[in-house]
This record gives C-alpha cells, sequence and structure tokens, in this order.
C-alpha cells in the first residue's frame, strides 16, 4: 500500500491509501476557492449524568442529499472539483469540512452563563472522512478482500495518528449505511471521530471490563468469547483470527459482534494475517446481513477501542455492526422505555437472529 498526503484549498489534509499495482502519483491540486473555515464547535457536561455534549450549529449548512452527479466524495472531473481532487482513487481519507470536532477551535469560558455546575470547553479533536473507494454505485460489502484490508490499514493509520494529538482521548472509527440510519451521503464512506474526552458508551464499558479485570485477572471479552464459542448458538461465522456472534443481550434487531481471538486494544494492534482475515470474514458477514431481508440492510459499523490512555489491559478490540431495520419494512424506534430511560426492548430473540443469519449464505 502507498500513502500519499495532501492538503485541500481550505488547507484541510488529504490522505491517499492506494492499493493499485499501477496507481498514479497524487499530485493533482484542488482548484476551488474555499474560504479558510474556522469552526466553533464545544462541549458541554450534562450536569445530572456527567456526559459530555458536542454542540456544532456550523454543521447546519453541510451537504444534504445532492444527487449522484453532484456527489462531493466522487473524483473530481473537468469542470468539477470535489473533495477529492484526483480523477480516481483507490481509499482517501481528508479532514471534514463540518466536522463535530476540531483542532484550532477558539477557547471558551468553564462554564456555561457562570453556572459552576455546567462545565463548558473548546470542541478540540478532528473529524475525519474515510472513502471506502471511487466508484459511487457500490457499498462496503460489494468491496475485495484487498480492498477491505486498504481500508483496515487507514483505519489503523488514522487510529494512530490521532491518538497522538494532544487532549485527544479516544478514537472512534465508523460507518452509516442507508437513509434509516440519517445518511445524507450515499457514496460509499465512514468517518473517524476523535473525541477530547471518553464517550459514554466506552467509560459505561470500561467500569465493567476494569471490575471484572480486578477480580479474574483477564480480560472479560476473552473469557465471553470463550463462552459464546463453547455455546455455539448465536455464531454467525467464524475465521482463525476473528469470529462473528449475535451477543446474547442484543439491544437491537439485527446486531453483530465481530471479535479478534487475541486480545489487542485498537486497530493499530492487529497483525497483517489478522487483517487479512478480517477482509475476508466481514465480506462474509456484511453479505448475510444483506439476505436477511433480501434488500440492502442499513446499518452502523462502530470500532470499539480502547481509549488513548486508559483501559488498554481490560478493553478488547471488536467491531459491532447494528440496524434499526426490525422486518424488511419495518423500522425500530427509540420511544419511550430507550430514549427516556435507556432500558431497551428487543422485538426479537439473538438466537432468532443467529439462525437466520446462519442460513443466509
Amino acid at each position: 500500500m502507498r500513502r500519499t498526503a495532501g492538503k485541500l484549498a481550505d488547507g484541510r489534509e488529504i490522505i491517499y491509501f492506494d492499493d493499485t499495482q499501477d496507481a498514479p502519483p497524487r499530485v493533482a491540486v484542488d482548484t476551488r476557492d474555499l474560504p479558510v473555515t474556522q469552526p466553533l464547535s464545544e462541549v458541554r457536561r450534562d450536569p445530572l449524568t456527567g456526559e459530555w455534549v458536542a454542540m456544532a450549529a456550523h454543521r447546519q449548512t453541510r451537504t444534504y442529499k445532492p444527487p449522484a452527479d453532484l456527489c462531493p466524495l466522487c473524483p473530481s472531473t473537468p469542470g468539477r472539483p470535489t473533495e477529492i481532487p484526483e480523477a480516481d482513487y483507490d481509499v482517501v481519507v481528508f479532514e471534514n469540512r463540518f466536522p463535530s470536532l476540531a483542532q484550532g477551535v477558539p477557547e471558551l469560558p468553564s462554564t456555561v452563563d457562570d453556572m459552576p455546575l455546567v462545565a463548558r470547553a473548546a470542541g478540540h479533536g478532528r473529524c475525519e472522512v474515510v472513502c471506502f473507494t471511487s466508484d459511487h454505485n457500490t457499498s462496503f460489502g460489494q468491496l475485495s478482500p484487498s480492498r477491505v484490508r486498504t481500508v483496515v490499514d487507514a483505519w489503523a493509520d488514522r487510529t494512530a495518528a490521532l491518538s497522538e494529538i494532544p487532549g485527544v482521548a479516544q478514537v472512534f472509527p465508523f460507518e452509516n449505511r442507508g437513509e434509516e440510519i440519517g445518511v445524507t451521503l450515499h457514496h460509499p464512506h465512514g468517518q473517524i471521530y476523535a473525541y477530547p474526552f471518553v464517550t459514554p458508551r466506552t467509560t459505561q464499558m470500561l467500569a465493567v471490563a476494569s471490575e471484572y479485570f480486578a477480580e479474574h485477572g483477564r480480560p472479560l471479552m476473552g473469557d465471553l468469547l470463550a463462552a459464546e464459542l463453547a455455546a455455539g448458538r448465536r455464531i454467525v461465522a467464524e475465521s482463525t483470527h476473528w469470529v462473528a456472534y449475535v451477543p446474547a443481550a442484543a439491544k437491537w434487531p439485527v446486531e453483530v459482534h465481530v471479535v479478534p481471538r487475541r486480545h489487542v486494544p485498537d486497530l493499530t494492534g492487529l497483525s497483517d494475517v489478522e487483517r487479512d482475515d478480517f477482509a475476508t470474514l466481514y465480506l462474509t458477514v456484511l453479505g448475510r446481513l444483506d439476505a436477511l431481508y433480501d434488500r440492502p440492510l442499513p446499518y452502523i459499523a462502530a470500532w470499539h477501542q480502547a481509549p488513548v490512555d486508559v483501559g488498554r489491559d481490560e478493553l478488547w478490540l471488536h467491531l459491532q455492526v447494528f440496524s434499526v431495520l426490525r422486518t424488511a419494512d419495518k423500522l425500530k424506534y427509540l420511544a419511550g422505555s430507550e430514549s427516556g430511560m435507556e432500558v431497551w426492548i428487543n422485538d426479537v430473540t439473538p438466537e432468532q437472529i443467529a439462525d437466520r443469519l446462519r442460513t443466509h449464505n
């Protein structure tokens, strides 16, 4: 793989990850007349829960459901420059033009309206876009294993780089797919958020994992994985280095965890053979997910990584893929119990979904 870094017209960084053997040098210049943006992101701490909430009012003007011929993630063509100056590309990562978190954000007063209970800070961090392919009309599940491997390398590269930014506490690569999820750009792509705090989900997982580690001297996920393999009931697919299963307490009507058999805290720790093996297994999982309702499944694919400075021994890298689609034409809405109390109610058992996924090859 060849890595080439450059700059867009407004100073944002763009990085090309090429796996095509005869890919040309990435020297195209962004010809757009773009003003240098100054994001005004901030974070505020909810005094009732202790959770940080990001606020980025400038994102109201971001691109929203453009037609395919105006897609900003496609390669540039004569007379129509896009976010990617090149005429073609393999995988590309660039700083989001409308970030929720950014570097160089102006400092702010430490509280909201002089209320000591409501802490406030600049929204330091970084948000990046990851384009998986230059082909607008495909999907992650239709990529070749070698291209998926390139994407994994890009995720690992960015995890390492973003973890080095002062103040970044956690790096989160993810993909949103489908309008039902809220996707507003249909080109196959994902995002990476570098947060200035440890997220609520990870904080909760770390508390449970730390308690288990202190009692048993080993990571919780390792024992959970062994138990799922022994039971076998919810296993969807497995390979030499990875296991995909429906978690026994799944919250979502469709949910699969893809877990490495070896403990690593984040994507940077995966070996070459583990990255290759993931590519093959994950494509199998995505194929089964799309076959579940005989239609492209809307989903979120979320990489759970250990934070930058804590939980490296206790937390275990894994990918969570989940969907809001509970039947071929019905969505699961997060209503009173889920949204109000965060008590989840699933309309299907994990065993039923695992059975269906195993039969959809």
